[in-house]
């Protein structure tokens, strides 16, 4: 046993473990979890590793919650490209900027309820989503599509509108990334970023969408690792009292969780450190601190806690702060317990997932609203393809939160509705644009081409790849999964406005001339 452990926890030691979301390896609970559950763990992080389908992650939570019935099961499902629940398969729904390019807040409405009514069926009651970042930067290299867009009232009325319809499935929304993360141009998973607009243009967008969010009763609200000096000159928006208490609490009165994004990513663990990190963070005015997207195990939760204990003992983190944020922890997991609505998997007991036709109409509420963010050019009738094609993918490595383990783009979709569909991956490593063409030329010979492309406006030798490919095949089509920044290239140019198995399902649909 640990020397600092007691046999029978204390109070101090239970409020310590009680403010952690801790990840862990494996898809059923370790023994050390559910040992730290009956010492006062409240709440546990999912992620893709944790998850092999729905049936599965119902009896895991089930398991869960033989340790202690009141507990929030997190995980961080925007749909779209960023999806534990699909991770092998791609999300069965649109992310946030397809729903943005339709804006009909009744059908975000409609999405966020069904998959919130998906994890609360498998024993999910706290998601780390909806982001209600504004894109407002066009090179932002890790929240582009997960965003509703670059407008801000767009995004204030919709991330409304998800709030709403994610909490009437009885599970908690997590807005993020709190004060806004769209006006970067740097991955908080790798370093810290900094937004330089001043307190009027924050106020005027980063924050409105924060806003409606609150007034739409968000449970919980995810703070940022970023620098934002018109607001807090030295401190990251996660260690800063004058963000999380002065603004977020204060001014913008807000009463609910203040959730940490990941204390193990880089801009903050390669500056101060977890355990530094996670006191700071506290006695700024967070409640939880969520750990374990690539830290999961024991030994990393134990750091934590001693941590935490350390602090109140040393006078660093004052106790009663300790306990105001544990009793937030606890006083969610009983709202959560309260108002579980998707059947007897809300509780996580055994047989509570979803019958495969539920899965399938989940399905297609989610394909139902990808077709109508799909975007053509021209907009005129498509002509469908005029064979099985090759579909030319041309790849960038994705960031952190997106997970290179999560298939993309329309080529299987293609083979399913055109069987001889062929397809490669092109990436820049791969060799110099004229090279890269003409492999993808040699490749596809006399078949209808189809290229396939993600943010291609943040990376110029996807540009010129295309150059050379549509200057020798001009009545090429043209595929961009990403945020369609970039002029439309190509005879055919679909925008799917996010790379979900729908969105690539939508555009092939179209390109084959078949839809169910």
């Amino acid at each position: 046993m640990n020397s600092t452990e007691a046999a029978r926890p204390d109070a101090l030691h239970r409020d310590a473990l009680a403010v952690l979301q801790p990840g862990f390896t494996g898809t059923t609970a370790p023994d050390w979890l559910r040992r730290r559950l009956g010492e006062g763990l409240v709440s546990v992080g999912l992620f893709g590793r944790n998850i092999t389908d729905d049936r599965q992650l119902a009896a895991l939570t089930a398991q869960l919650r033989a340790e202690r019935p009141e507990l929030l099961v997190a995980v961080d499902e925007e749909g779209g490209d960023v999806t534990r629940l699909d991770v092998r398969e791609g999300s069965a729904f649109p992310g946030n900027l397809a729903l943005g390019a339709v804006d009909d807040t009744a059908l975000t409405r409609e999405v966020a309820h069904a998959l919130g009514a998906r994890l609360a069926a498998c024993g999910v009651n706290l998601n780390w989503a909806p982001c209600a970042d504004v894109n407002s930067d066009p090179r932002n290299p890790v929240i582009g599509v997960r965003s509703f867009g670059s407008g801000t009232e767009l995004a204030a009325r919709h991330t409304a509108a998800y709030v709403e319809g994610l909490q009437s499935a009885g599970v908690a929304a997590c807005t993020k990334h709190f004060p806004g993360h769209g006006d970067t141009s740097v991955d908080s998973h790798l370093a810290l970023p900094r937004v330089d607009a001043d307190e009027a243009l924050l106020h005027a967008r980063e924050l409105v969408p924060f806003r409606a969010a609150i007034e739409a009763g968000t449970r919980a609200v995810m703070s940022a690792h970023l620098l934002v000096p018109a607001l807090d000159p030295e401190n990251p928006a996660t260690l800063s009292p004058r963000i999380l208490t002065g603004l977020l609490r204060e001014e913008l009165g807000y009463r609910g969780l203040v959730v940490t994004d990941g204390i193990e990513m880089g801009a903050i663990a390669d500056t101060y450190g977890i355990e530094r990190g996670a006191v700071l963070a506290l006695a700024a005015g967070a409640d939880a601190v969520c750990v374990g997207g690539g830290l999961a195990d024991e030994a990393t939760v134990l750091r934590l806690r001693d941590a935490l204990t350390a602090a109140v003992r040393e006078g660093t983190l004052p106790e009663e702060r300790l306990a105001e944020a544990a009793g937030r922890v606890r006083e969610l997991a009983a709202w959560t317990a309260a108002h579980a609505a998707g059947g007897p998997g809300a509780a996580g007991t055994p047989g509570g997932a979803e019958e495969p036709a539920a899965a399938e109409a989940y399905t297609r509420t989610g394909l139902r609203a990808a077709r109508r963010a799909l975007r053509a050019t021209p907009d005129k009738p498509v002509t469908p393809l005029s064979g099985p094609p090759y579909v030319a993918s041309l790849t960038v490595a994705v960031n952190f939160a997106v997970g290179e383990e999560t298939p993309w783009g329309p080529a299987a979709e293609l083979r399913a509705l055109l069987p001889g569909t062929r397809s490669g991956s092109y990436g820049a490593a791969q060799g110099e644009p004229a090279a890269l063409a003409g492999e993808i030329l040699a490749a596809a010979g006399e078949r209808p081409l189809v290229v396939v492309v993600r943010d291609a406006h943040r990376h110029g030798w996807m540009t010129e790849v295309l150059d050379r490919l549509l200057a020798v095949r001009p009545e090429a089509v043209v595929v961009e999964m990403g945020v369609p920044q970039s002029p439309p290239r190509g005879a055919l140019h679909l925008a799917t406005h996010g790379a979900a198995r729908v969105c690539a399902r939508a555009a092939a649909e179209v390109l084959a001339g078949v839809r169910d």
